[in-house]
């Protein structure tokens, strides 16, 4: 069978379903569109990253497509309505990338809270803003709020547990009748109520039209003035005007953001210049572990389906 991989993997992984099947692997196709959609007409399975666009004229292309391998979590990028109406398996890294993800989280929680880590340029060039710096905070105790429960929120909070916070969460799709026996001690909330009372406030919902803007002037206005937003979602969930606008007023203490609206940021960004605000390129969940745990995963399930 033929499987198409028009964006990295790893050699390991290529090369043990190179021995399995004919592959088809160019880096390069994710920018030639028309040249994707043509050398896709024949493929049994196509495995992308989140930069393919697999629908329209590509998914109608694809004829033969029985699987489609997600090199990562999240589906936006997949039409996955079409998919199951025309019985393709997209199988996605459920799980592989969710500690790396956890651990960004925290990390940046314990950067934002103490502050000083961002003095390096001025340390560095004479300066000594002892005094400035000692409004810095401690974590144990805090309290997390999670938004969106699922496999790598689960993980973020008990990581933050661990490390001496309070969690509570709230998820749309959580049975609060028939809470799950979670290994960690964690409150189910409204959303709202999360905002109000949490010091650190951590984002891991799926992209969707109900969650598009959903941290918006007026959630975002819920937030404590001293508490901490993070985003390792998706794009678009976070109003970024609106987080600005918060943190040039000074009614958050720090943000994060790993994902944007476009990804790169435009040189008219309204997050320009915002102060107490990490930006990271879309990796939060991608370290040299994550990256073996996610391309080894989705070979096994590739190569297991494509042999039934």
């Amino acid at each position: 069978m033929k499987i198409l991989i028009p964006e990295k993997i790893l050699p390991g992984p290529l090369e043990r379903l190179r021995a399995a099947h004919d592959v088809h692997y160019d880096a390069t196709l994710i920018d030639r569109r028309a040249d994707l959609v043509r050398i896709a007409c024949d493929a049994d399975c196509i495995i992308v990253r989140n930069r393919t666009q697999v629908r329209d004229e590509l998914l109608d292309a694809m004829t033969r497509c029985k699987v489609i391998g997600r090199l990562g979590v999240g589906l936006d990028n997949i039409d996955v309505a079409a998919c199951n109406a025309r019985s393709i398996i997209v199988v996605p890294a459920v799980g592989a990338n969710a500690r790396s993800v956890a651990e960004y989280v925290v990390t940046t929680a314990l950067m934002l809270m103490r502050g000083a880590y961002l003095a390096s340029a001025d340390v560095a060039a004479g300066k000594w803003p002892n005094q400035a710096l000692k409004q810095g905070r401690e974590i144990h105790g805090m309290r997390l709020g999670v938004a969106g429960f699922g496999s790598i929120g689960r993980i973020t909070g008990k990581l933050a547990h661990d490390m001496g916070m309070r969690v509570v969460a709230y998820d749309s799709k959580a049975d609060r009748r028939n809470r799950p026996a979670w290994d960690f001690n964690c409150e189910l909330v409204t959303l709202e109520r999360l905002l109000e009372i949490s010091d650190v406030v951590s984002i891991h919902m799926p992209r969707t039209p109900e969650t598009l803007g959903l941290f918006d002037a007026r959630r975002i206005g819920m937030m404590k003035s001293d508490a901490v937003l993070i985003n390792t979602a998706r794009g678009g969930i976070v109003d970024e005007q609106a987080l600005a606008d918060a943190l040039r007023r000074g009614c958050l203490r720090g943000a994060a953001l790993d994902v944007f609206d476009n990804e790169p940021l435009g040189p008219a960004s309204a997050l320009a210049d915002a102060p107490n605000l990490l930006l990271t390129p879309h990796i939060a969940g991608v370290t040299v572990d994550s990256e073996i745990r996610v391309c080894d995963m989705v070979t096994d399930k590739v190569l297991e389906l494509l042999e039934q």
